[in-house]
């Protein structure tokens, strides 16, 4: 090996390291590649940015991006992403992925350039064909900006060249934004996943507990179902269960802090509650499970031992998917996401007015909440059916 190598791949086994300090943040199947990619600027930037607290998803997508983006620069330009970029890498960025297929018919050097996809599928950056979603584009440049912002650079993503070239992208992209569940788990899909739940099994007290929480909470994401933890219930005073009857049935209520979210900072003190049988159905999972302290859903073995460790992410996408297999229903239009959809889905159906349901969801975003309460408004409206 020249010295040459060996110094390279010294330095690719001390990124690799200090990626090691992200555990449980970073996608860590991918260290070696991403030490390959990043360079010590990244890998300095991305342990500060842990350092601040920025939240896991947040921080696990914008590695990822930053991973995308260097590898998009060397295959274009030859060299990694400079800092700050110029305006014109930035366009370039756009042009080579916002592009228009029919157009691309008719002229082979419209969008990204053949070499260039080339060299992004052979080191498994790129698997999808045709042009990038503008969403995907959008959060991207979005990252690319953020990064500029935490080195203290100037960032050329907010000119108004890029405005409008963005805008105009979008306006000319044929590709549709797709929807992170396909359907949304509305009551009567989560009956039957509930349904599938009805053994003594403890892999069945828990998966109930997690679809019931996950739901009833106002559709919490998968990572916030993950990371809860034991110190974040607080058991409340019985509820009834018709608010306008105080001698009515009385209901279990338990209240979730959330912490950092999404949408909330770990000082917020934002929480939300939970009635009914959701917290049967939780109290009953932590008392078979025996759990004392930290992470409320853990992983299962086949002879029901329970792991100290709490799910990932990606196991809670997988139990809602192994679900719909046992209901009948096609796990590849379903993911972890549809909980939350259709939360809101069946809130804007019950005439739940919208600032209830995001108080509940947690969504701060009024047009990204609406949009379930527009299409089930659109579903059950008389607009559509005036050919019936």
């Amino acid at each position: 090996m020249t010295s040459t190598a060996l110094l390279s791949a010294e330095t690719e086994t001390r990124r690799a390291l200090q990626l090691d300090a992200l555990a449980g943040i970073l996608p860590l199947e991918r260290r070696d590649k991403l030490a390959q990619i990043l360079t010590d600027d990244d890998v300095e930037t991305l342990r500060h940015l842990a350092r601040e607290g920025m939240g896991e998803n947040s921080l696990r997508a914008l590695a990822s991006d930053l991973a995308y983006l260097e590898a998009w620069a060397i295959a274009a330009t030859g060299s990694p992403l400079p800092w700050p970029a110029p305006e014109a890498l930035a366009l370039k960025f756009v042009a080579h992925h916002l592009w228009d297929p029919a157009r691309r018919t008719e002229d082979a050097a419209h969008g990204m350039p053949a070499e260039v996809e080339a060299s992004l599928r052979a080191g498994d950056h790129l698997r999808s064909d045709g042009p990038h979603a503008s969403s995907t584009v959008k959060r991207r440049l979005a990252h690319w900006a953020t990064l500029h912002r935490w080195k203290g650079l100037e960032s050329p993503l907010g000119t108004p060249a890029i405005r409008t070239s963005m805008r105009l992208a979008v306006r000319a992209s044929a590709k549709p934004r797709r929807r992170k569940s396909k359907r949304a788990v509305t009551r009567e899909i989560l009956d039957r996943l509930i349904a599938t739940c009805q053994t003594d099994r403890l892999a069945d007290s828990r998966d109930l507990a997690i679809l019931l929480v996950a739901f009833a909470s106002g559709g919490r994401r998968r990572s916030e179902v993950a990371r809860l933890r034991l110190e974040q219930l607080t058991l409340e005073t019985d509820v009834p269960l018709d608010p306008d009857d105080p001698n009515s049935p009385r209901l279990l209520c338990m209240a979730i802090s959330l912490g950092r979210t999404k949408t909330t900072q770990s000082d917020d003190d934002a929480r939300v509650l939970l009635i009914g049988p959701p917290v049967a159905a939780l109290r009953e999972w932590i008392e078979r499970a025996d759990i004392k302290t930290g992470a409320v859903f853990r992983a299962i073995d086949r002879w029901e031992a329970i792991d100290d460790r709490a799910l990932t992410p990606q196991a809670i996408n997988l139990v809602l998917k192994r679900r719909c297999a046992q209901a009948g229903l096609d796990p590849a239009e379903f993911s972890a996401h549809g909980l939350r959809s259709g939360y809101l889905t069946e809130a804007a159906r019950n005439g739940v007015p919208l600032p209830a349901a995001m108080r509940q969801s947690q969504h701060r975003s009024v047009q990204q909440a609406s949009r379930y309460y527009n299409d089930a408004d659109q579903a059950l409206g008389k607009a559509t059916r005036l050919a019936i």
